[in-house]
This record gives structure tokens, sequence and C-alpha cells, in this order.
């Protein structure tokens, strides 16, 4: 064995080892495999993240997110919790309503740098109640390109479950906090034809509710959409007073999204809503004729529907000839070629 001098270091015996190993690239992660993070152009990415599950991420916002030089978010501490999940390593800026002003001239410099800049907000798609617009008109004047990637959004969950018409709707963001203010702002609204949205907060929810049925009308159906893709989501549906009613007897607790659905076409009485009934029924099945129906008079499609089965049950029992045409195998002579005809 060979010697070592008194004043000679000790050193450990070499140990054999692999190649050193090599930090990994930039990207994310899903279920434990990597995916490298693609080469992002220089612009501003508007990035729409989970409005409570983290499992709804898209793709194409994973790997902006992975690749972006800079991330501007609303709380650096909530958007960790996404990022964290998806293995992303990226530098985080705030940039929210109190710091906006300060904050934007430096994310656009960054922009004039030729970076790639991610713009996200808590929960949902940026720019929705949220000073990311102007951001946006900024980069857009500065003559940076602005590339959408799009994702959850709390007011379009909402509307897909609450059983209103989806095919005109307004988003007002929310509403004052003063009843005299907010009943003001109703009121603009009042008779547009379309869905109404707002967002809320859930210790206000029960007063704007009785404010919604007092300015648009008490047995306008309405809903009352929480916690959407979260472990205790619930949608409430009904007239807005029932709404009110249940929001002050049972108190909604996390995110809040009030809706309303087009004005009740008061002039359609008894007698209008059955001759509507008739001449939808005799060109399209119930379903589809209540349907059409409970969206041009502003009815629940349930009250539709029943007095749809009631007039159908009253055509089938009528003698042949008396109900109104609901049987016959004649087109009716005002229908276009091959309508009204029986398969």
């Amino acid at each position: 064995m060979a010697q070592r001098r008194p004043d000679e270091p000790q050193t450990s015996p070499r140990q054999e080892t692999g190649p050193e190993p090599r930090e990994r690239s930039p990207g994310y992660s899903i279920d434990g495999a990597h995916f490298p993070a693609p080469t992002l152009a220089p612009g501003l990415y508007p990035v729409a993240t989970p409005i409570g599950n983290l499992a709804d991420v898209g793709l194409r916002a994973l790997q902006v997110l992975a690749a972006a030089d800079l991330i501007a978010c609303e709380d650096t501490r909530v958007s960790r919790v996404l990022l964290d999940r998806y293995g992303i390593r990226r530098p985080l800026v705030a940039y929210h309503e109190h710091n906006a002003a300060r904050e934007r001239p430096r994310l656009l410099a960054a922009l004039t740098l030729g970076k790639a800049v991610a713009l996200i907000s808590d929960a949902g798609t940026p720019l929705i109640s949220d000073p990311g617009y102007k951001l946006v008109e900024e980069a857009l004047a500065d003559g940076h390109a602005v590339t959408p990637i799009p994702g959850a959004s709390a007011l379009l969950a909402a509307l897909l479950a609450s059983g209103l018409p989806t095919d005109a709707f307004l988003f007002a963001g929310f509403l004052p906090s003063k009843s005299g203010q907010r009943r003001q702002k109703l009121g603009r609204f009042a008779d547009l034809p379309a869905t109404l949205v707002f967002y809320e907060s859930p210790h206000r929810a029960a007063e704007t509710l009785a404010d919604m049925a007092a300015v648009l009308g008490a047995d306008r159906p309405g809903a009352l959409a929480r916690e959407l893709t979260k472990r205790f989501e619930e949608v409430r549906r009904g007239t807005l007073a029932e709404l009110a009613a249940s929001a002050r007897d049972q108190p909604p607790r996390g995110e809040v999204v009030l809706l309303a659905g087009p004005p009740i076409d008061k002039a359609a009485g008894g007698d209008d809503l059955d001759a509507m009934l008739l001449d939808a029924l005799a060109t399209m099945p119930m379903g589809r004729a209540a349907g059409e129906v409970a969206r041009a008079t502003g009815r629940s499609r349930k009250e539709v529907y029943a007095r749809a089965q009631t007039l159908k049950a009253v055509a089938g029992a009528a003698p042949s000839g008396e109900a109104d045409g609901a049987d016959d195998d004649e087109p009716r002579p005002d229908a276009p070629a091959g309508e009204g005809e029986t398969p």
C-alpha cells in the first residue's frame, strides 16, 4: 500500500461516475413526462389559465408559458401554483390594477427588445375585468404582435350551464357596489334582447339579485353559478325573485357569476303563446318547437314544453279536422314545397 507523507492532504478515492447530469431544457411536464418548450416569436401572448381545475389548462398555454421570456401575472403566488403543477420555471413579474401604470412601460420595453411576454390573470382569460387590455392596446400601438391563447372563462362556463339563451349575450363585468348606482346601470340593460352576465362577490349576491329582480323583472329567468370547475361547483336556476330569496337564505360562497335571461315578451299572452306553439308544432318536433318559442317569448322552456304537451294532447283527442291542422296529412297552403308532408 502506498504511504502518504504527513504533509500530503488526504483525498478520497476517485469514484467512477457517469457523465454529469445535464440541466433539463426549458419546458413543461405532464404526469412525469417532460416536453421541451418551443421557440416563440417576439410579441405579447395573452394566455387563458384554468378558473379552478388545473387540469383545464390547454397544451398551447403550457407551451407558451414554458417558452416565454417573461410572464406577467396578477399575483405571482397564485400563478406559481399552476406553473409548479406543470414544472414551468420562467421569470415572473406582477402586473395588476395597482401597479399597471408603473409596470406597463417595462413590459413594453421588453417587447421592444424582442422578448416573448406571456400575460395571464389569476384565473381565466386575461383582459376580462383586469387591466390587461391597456397593455394590449399600447403593444399594438407600438407595432408589436399580439397572439391570443384561448381557454377557460368563467362567464362562458356559467352561460353554458345556465340553461339560458346563448345566441346573444352581454357581459358587463362587476356591477356598482351601491344599490342606487347598480339599479341605474341595470336599467340601461333592461330592454336588451340578450342574456345578461355579471361577476359578483358572494357577500353581495343576494342584494344584487334583489336589484336585478326589481329592475329587470321578478319573473325573468336567471341563474347563479359559483365555484365553477371546482369541488363545490353549483348552478342555481329560477326566476330572479327566486334566486334572490335563495341567495338570502343560503348565501353562496366562492366565485359567483349572475345571469338574467332576455326580457319576457309581456305582449305574448296565453292565446298568443298557443298560436305560436301550434304554428311551430306544425313544422318541427315538440322539443325543438318548445325551445324556439321559449327563446322568442322569453318564457322558460319547461313552461313552454308543458303547454306544448297540453296542446298536443288536446289535438289528439279532438275529432278529425278540429285540431287546427295539427294532424293534417296535407301541407299548409302557405308552406314551402315538402313542408308539412307526412314522411
